[in-house]
């Protein structure tokens, strides 16, 4: 959640080919090579978009070199959904070059489809717009900066877009921040709301040129558009994001936006209800942009008091939009499944159509679909930790396999079950990932894994090129991934269960869980690991002051000393409400709940791996925590990864994470 500009302090500072003395000479064990194989070898899916009339299913894959690796391209395909034709290409290149296109979007006639490519420039993505009768594709736009989200009027004549110009890197907080020197001054790139004729045109901003926006969705006539949108900082402001309004002829400096709900916590997927009255949305906890989950909350699109629609509601919605008869589908996180459901906002009666283990998504992070406009059929991109990506669309829930990119490919890791035990009054879940080729006969080694945020739920699903805990499954350890109080499934109270209370309660409830696996597997108590990324990697940092249960440990892009941790990260917005107040005002609190007020009962080998650009959970936190150890004797290796954010996005540097967890593990845990 933070950056830094200073690199040049840092203990290691490693690119693709330059490796710690540590384990640069040492080889990867067989089973290890081919779960990190299994791993990048999964072709991937951006987004899926089912037609308005429900008869053919568009979606954006990306694609890989020769060695299975991405390359930064990916590619448009549009299929029939019930004519077993082969899938259509769709591009604004020449047919057989790659380009990297996606976001696209459907007109509402089911005729067109906008979609963004940089075919005409390798820097630069354009808004282009293609007739599936035939024809080539049009481009619509000739901008320098970010374009995303593009979305058709109701009336088909205009496209709305976000636009971020003259954008110095990707959007959002996940991203590597970009280096200050010189006199220094917050980052503020507003991402402004644009509209272009359909048919060709300029495009116009027009929402204001200090206020960010974040979402939005045209109201029902398309004379206006709902938003979440902030002032100032985009990634550190959409905490305290407010729903507003926006006609959409706005003029050349932005139009006028009237806030009709200031919220107390975190909102997100604004929807404009078929009659043009209201506008739901799902308001709650959230500690990362990306990541959805609350109740959902029905507003007047005039203003007004929102109303909770889901009170007491045992899980967290992850997206909604609504159907033409005013009922609402939504997608929610739910005791570590997935599940759409639809709500009747007047009754508060809700309807489960579909639930299950696999993880599903339209794009994005969260449970959600692409409806077509019956309500009734949908696509999704479905996946498992038993079966990869793939694009799945018809009625919601009875959804046939559209795309066959990953036949073939099996899982190099073991079985997982769902955990349940009780802490404290709370019903707490899990899931338990088993050692591939596992015998009962035999004692193994066991890795906690905590997950990021604390707003997030761990659920199955097919992992990626970043997943160095499911990696350990194949190489012969249990893996336990718990679900704390604080997590999203379980409803609003639990998320909020751990506010100003971080690695107290939610930590009793990993232990207690860890309790309950060792009754249940065959783990050898005495070879136990705990690791995890973001708040996992707090968490980490937080654990191996708190007890010597662990043998090892590996933290990722952790939190040492919240106190010095609020002045450094680039989104200290997100603390006030898990927290209750600035660490100017009650520094106490932030102290109580940081690791390095009890560093000196640490004496856990430690890992610490971060990125040197994070503006999420800065390197000079893993630099404090590291470099506590070393001063105490405890056995630890910091690694800092060049030009790399919150998330990672080289392949070399993700392998090396890999490996390096691995080795680490292996040499205290085997």
């Amino acid at each position: 959640m933070f950056r830094t500009a200073a690199r040049a302090i840092f203990a290691v500072l490693i690119s693709a080919t330059l490796l710690s003395p540590l384990f640069a000479q040492q080889k990867s064990a067989p089973a290890l090579d081919n779960v990190i194989h299994t791993l990048f070898a999964a072709r991937t899916f951006d987004q899926t978009a089912i037609s308005p009339d429900g008869k053919r299913v568009a979606w954006s894959e990306r694609l890989v070199d020769s060695n299975g690796v991405p390359n930064g391209t990916s590619a448009i395909y549009v299929s029939e959904i019930n004519s077993g034709a082969a899938p259509r290409r769709i591009t604004a290149g020449n047919g057989t070059t790659a380009y990297a296109e996606g976001s696209v979007a459907w007109s509402p006639d089911s005729k067109r489809l906008a979609f963004l490519s940089n075919a005409a420039d390798s820097s630069q993505a354009q808004l282009y717009v293609i007739n599936l009768d035939g024809g080539p594709a049009r481009k619509l736009t000739d901008v320098k900066g970010l374009l995303a989200s593009p979305g058709w009027s109701p009336d088909g004549k205009t496209l709305a877009v976000l636009f971020t110009e003259n954008a110095a890197r990707a959007a959002g907080p996940l991203e590597a921040e970009v280096a200050q020197t010189g006199v220094i001054k917050e980052a503020v790139t507003e991402q402004r709301l644009a509209v272009i004729d359909a048919s060709g045109g300029t495009l116009r901003q027009i929402s204001p040129p200090d206020m960010y926006i974040y979402e939005y969705d045209w109201s029902p006539d398309g004379k206006r558009f709902v938003t979440t949108a902030a002032h100032g900082n985009g990634d550190n402001n959409w905490y305290i994001a407010q729903l507003y309004t926006l006609n959409a002829t706005g003029d050349a400096n932005g139009g006028e936006m009237k806030s009709i709900y200031k919220p107390p916590l975190q909102i997100a997927v604004p929807a404009w209800s078929p009659d043009g009255k209201s506008v739901a949305f799902i308001g709650g906890l959230m500690s990362d942009e990306p990541a959805v989950g609350g109740d959902i909350f029905v507003v007047p699109a005039e203003g007004g008091e929102a109303k909770n629609v889901t009170p007491g509601m045992k899980a967290s919605a992850s997206w909604v939009t609504w159907t033409r008869d005013g009922k609402i589908v939504f997608g929610e996180w739910i005791d570590g499944d997935s599940a759409i459901a639809t709500l009747d906002p007047s009754s508060g009666n809700v309807q489960t159509l579909w639930k299950g283990e696999d993880q599903i998504t339209a794009s994005g992070w969260g449970a959600a679909v692409s409806l077509a406009t019956d309500g009734k059929t949908a696509a999704v991109i479905q996946q498992s930790l038993s079966h990869p990506p793939e694009v799945w669309a018809g009625p919601v829930g009875n959804w046939k396999q559209i795309t066959s990119r990953n036949a073939g490919l099996k899982p190099a890791w073991g079985q997982a079950k769902s955990i349940h035990w009780a802490n404290e009054g709370l019903n707490l879940q899990g899931w338990l990932l088993y050692p591939r080729d596992f015998d009962p006969a035999k004692k193994y080694p066991m890795v906690v894994s905590v997950h990021g945020g604390p707003g997030a739920m761990l659920h199955l699903a097919w992992p990626g090129s970043h997943s160095f805990a499911v990696a350990l499954s194949g190489d012969g350890y249990f893996v336990f991934f718990p679900n704390p109080r604080g997590s999203f499934g379980q409803g609003e109270a639990f998320t909020r269960a751990n506010v100003k209370d971080f690695g107290y309660g939610d930590w009793r409830d990993i232990m207690t869980g860890v309790d309950a696996v060792l009754k249940q597997v065959p783990v050898d108590e005495h070879r136990m690991g705990l690791t995890g990324w973001s708040y996992g990697g707090y968490m980490t940092m937080w654990g191996v002051t708190q007890t010597q249960r662990f043998a090892a440990a590996v933290a990722g892009a952790g939190l040492a000393n919240l106190q010095s941790y609020y002045g450094e990260n680039q989104i200290d917005q997100w603390m006030i409400p898990f927290f209750g107040a600035s660490v100017y005002d009650d520094p106490a609190v932030y102290a109580k709940s940081s690791p390095i007020t009890f560093i000196k009962k640490a004496h856990t080998p430690t890992l610490v791996l971060v990125g040197d650009s994070d503006g999420e959970c800065p390197t000079p936190q893993s630099y404090e925590f590291w470099h506590a150890l070393k001063t105490l004797g405890v056995k630890t290796e910091l690694v800092v990864y060049e030009h790399e954010g919150h998330s990672f996005n080289n392949p070399a540097h993700q392998r090396d994470v890999i490996e390096r967890v691995a080795a680490w593990f292996d040499q205290y845990l085997k």
